[in-house]
């Protein structure tokens, strides 16, 4: 497929974007900065501006695209990660404007010009528990796409409006939109870097459901959503499937989540952040264990 795929130079794109390519995909990452991986194409532009996203969305994505001599190639499918990528890095209004501004750009312009696969970036901090202030429980275990998501702070905010906002093109167009609720991102290198210290204070995990995701899965799972049709407007939860720390469930549960109902009985390790929807209606089967690459490093 040929893809754009915005804010691919960020943590998680730089990681997304190479499982795409080896997967046969061309990729042309729009960014603020180029990601400097081979066989990706690259354009410097801005989310928030529509005529920037309008004239990208419409141009060639490299220089062998002008051969053929038939006019510029539409694009198959856009993925858009491009973002303020949380809390206190700009003005809270900044964060909010760009992240939703920037979404309803990507989107319009991608629906107006034929595209009719989209799939975006949501967040974990949907759910109001990532960077609540103090402590804020989940309602329930696991965490489903069903959970209330009402956040209080202005990244969490734009993502659920986000979410509004996709729906409400989905409805129009009849396109496929997919939102990824995507948990903490996690890059091979950080397992040694820092699972540790999740080992000696699982608490540190709290405010991410002691779940992760490990961006080479993640990079599986926009494959996936490329590759499965027809399903209009649906959010994933996208996790790992046990947790970023060294306790069972139940220790978890005893120490950090007495009285939150459960559900349904869970495994011994199983996430709190529920990935069956995925693995259920787009085949996603994360493969990355932290132990195993703990152990390998």
């Amino acid at each position: 497929m040929r893809i754009m795929f915005t804010g691919g130079s960020g943590k998680a794109g730089r990681h997304v974007i190479p499982y795409l390519l080896r997967h046969g995909h061309r990729v042309l990452n729009v960014d603020r900065v180029p990601l400097e991986v081979e066989g990706v194409d690259n354009r410097i532009a801005d989310i928030t501006d529509a005529g920037q996203m309008f004239d990208v969305m419409s141009s060639y994505a490299g220089f062998d695209e002008l051969e053929p001599g038939t006019g510029v190639p539409r694009f198959d499918a856009v993925v858009h990660f491009a973002a303020v990528p949380r809390i206190l890095m700009t003005s809270d209004n900044e964060c909010f404007r760009v992240n939703t501004l920037g979404t309803y750009n990507v989107i319009d312009a991608a629906l107006k010009l034929g595209i009719r696969k989209i799939v975006f970036a949501s967040s974990e901090t949907t759910y109001g528990v990532c960077f609540a202030d103090g402590e804020r429980k989940p309602e329930y275990l696991p965490v489903d796409e069903d959970h209330p998501t009402v956040p209080e702070d202005s990244y969490a905010m734009s993502k659920v409006v986000n979410e509004a906002t996709a729906r409400s093109f989905q409805r129009r167009s009849g396109a496929d939109i997919y939102g990824l609720r995507i948990n903490n991102v996690v890059e091979p290198h950080e397992y040694a870097q820092n699972f540790p210290a999740y080992i000696a204070d699982p608490a540190l995990r709290r405010r991410n459901f002691f779940a992760y995701i490990d961006a080479r899965d993640l990079g599986q799972m926009v494959d996936r959503c490329l590759h499965v049709d027809g399903l209009g407007y649906e959010v994933f939860n996208v996790s790992n499937d046990g947790h970023s720390v060294d306790r069972t469930t139940a220790e978890l549960i005893g120490e950090f989540y007495a009285g939150v109902p459960l559900t349904r009985d869970m495994g011994e390790r199983e996430t709190f952040f529920a990935n069956a929807k995925a693995k259920a209606m787009l085949g996603f089967a994360p493969r990355h264990d932290w132990r195993d690459d703990l152990l390998a490093g």
